[in-house]
């Protein structure tokens, strides 16, 4: 099943013509092409990422509910795990 995850924009910044940034998934932070979404976004905002790349924004609302449906169907493994690592001070998933 592919998943589009809510993340928040931490930061954003061009590489190479590409717009790119850091996007926040419950405390795991990775970079996200945000090149879809480049027009209609900025620092803070929420936007669905899939498979590395945001493909909508949605505002925090939405996203919260989004986040909590995922949780409740235990679709968040993979970002729990990276959380667990992060916490444990290994870095894993963290940029930035």
């Amino acid at each position: 099943m592919c998943l589009g995850i809510p993340g928040k924009i931490h930061s954003i910044r061009d590489d190479a013509g590409l717009t790119m940034g850091v996007v926040d998934f419950g405390g795991v932070r990775r970079d996200v092409c945000l090149q879809y979404v480049a027009d209609e976004v900025a620092v803070g905002d929420y936007v669905i990422v899939h498979v590395g790349f945001a493909i909508t924004r949605v505002d925090e609302e939405e996203a919260q509910r989004t986040f909590e449906i995922l949780k409740e169907m235990s679709q968040l493994d993979e970002l729990e795990w990276m959380a667990d690592l992060v916490e444990k001070g290994k870095g894993a998933g963290e940029t930035a």
